[in-house]
């Protein structure tokens, strides 16, 4: 089973996490850039603004194709209780070539539910897992047990 763990990260979590979730399923990944300046307050304030608002904002071409892969597993930070704009984007452009999807998130408080919703809603498929993950647990690195788990869930929901 071929598997793509695709992923945005603006402060740095939730590419950690995405890295060692591809280590533990054997994937590949892929980093979603955008183009969009994110860096500091105003970048924060943005950021939340952005995913209040449902936007979609230009993303770089990504270089993995996503209907060559038997299932995309889907990160994001949650930016004001909801999925961030870059992977909304992500899903807007690709959703049409996801065979099977799994979710996963970073978050300093709350917002997962709501933001694997909408990913539900906008790939209009049924994640086979999804995983909430801390940003303090995944800052000092106390999410293995968590990403262990998720990569079991993903490999006995796939046989």
């Amino acid at each position: 089973m071929k598997t793509l763990v695709v992923f945005y990260s603006r402060t740095g979590f939730t590419k950690k996490a995405a890295l060692q979730i591809a280590k533990s399923l054997k994937a590949d990944s892929e980093e979603i850039f955008d183009i969009t300046e994110r860096r500091g307050v105003f970048g924060y304030i943005k950021s939340g603004r952005e995913a209040t608002l449902k936007k979609i904002p230009e993303i770089k071409e990504t270089k993995k194709d996503a209907s060559n892969y038997d299932l995309i597993v889907i990160g994001t930070p949650i930016w004001a209780w909801n999925v961030s704009s870059p992977i909304r984007a992500y899903i807007d452009k690709n959703k049409d070539k996801f065979k099977k999807i799994a979710f996963f998130c970073t978050q300093g408080g709350s917002g997962s539910k709501n933001a694997f919703a909408e990913m539900k809603s906008l790939c209009k498929k049924d994640p086979i897992a999804v995983l909430t993950l801390k940003t303090s647990d995944v800052q000092n690195d106390d999410f293995a047990t968590d990403v262990r788990f998720f990569s079991e869930r993903i490999k006995k929901n796939l046989k």
